[in-house]
């Protein structure tokens, strides 16, 4: 080694702390298994399933909607996205129902459930006037079930829910307006 020149050892070190403080070598040993985990932190999650979600009843909102809050039971956090598919349907199966138009308000965004997360949406209608034999200012039937059927974007089936007041859904026509889910905030 010649005098003034720098040993090896200290040229690769200082190349190596330079790569560090770049950002370039962070490849420190992590457990497999950690590294999996941060993986699906990162992953975007699954479109939810009708069959994770749970939602008991339709909240009466004011004379003229329902508020519906569904809650992720699954193993996974999921996405749900858009507005609800909405059927009426008597007590049977809620795979005999009658679809509803939806007339889709407000731009919607997708959101992340957590496992425990819930999501709402707004459904209102043109509500059936008068007393037991009700009439509809514009001259459409009434149409009346014991049960909604809540189906969501990209899922099969639909959950079937009662009004948390124990009525019935009382409606002007076959069309109700919808919001997108949103996130509802964690008590």
């Amino acid at each position: 080694m010649s005098p003034g020149a720098e040993p090896r050892t200290s040229r690769a070190c200082r190349a190596l702390l330079a790569a560090a403080l770049a950002g370039g070598v962070l490849a420190v040993a992590v457990p497999p298994a950690a590294a999996a985990d941060g993986a699906a932190l990162r992953a975007p999650a699954q479109p939810c399933r009708t069959d994770q979600l749970v939602a008991n009843s339709a909240e009466r909102v004011g004379a003229t909607g329902w508020r519906i809050t569904v809650v992720n039971d699954g193993p996974r956090p999921c996405t749900l996205g858009s507005h609800p598919r909405l059927a009426l349907a008597g007590q049977g199966s809620p795979d005999r129902n009658r679809p509803l138009t939806v007339t889709l308000q407000g731009r919607p965004q997708p959101v992340l459930l957590p496992v425990g997360g819930t999501a709402a949406t707004v459904v209102t209608f043109t509500p059936v006037l008068g007393e037991a034999d009700g009439y509809c200012a514009s001259g459409a039937d009434p149409t009346v079930a014991p049960s909604l059927v809540v189906g969501f974007p990209n899922s099969r089936g639909g959950l079937q829910l009662a009004p948390d007041d124990g009525g019935e859904f009382a409606l002007c026509g076959g069309t109700v307006r919808a919001t997108p889910f949103r996130a509802v905030p964690a008590n």
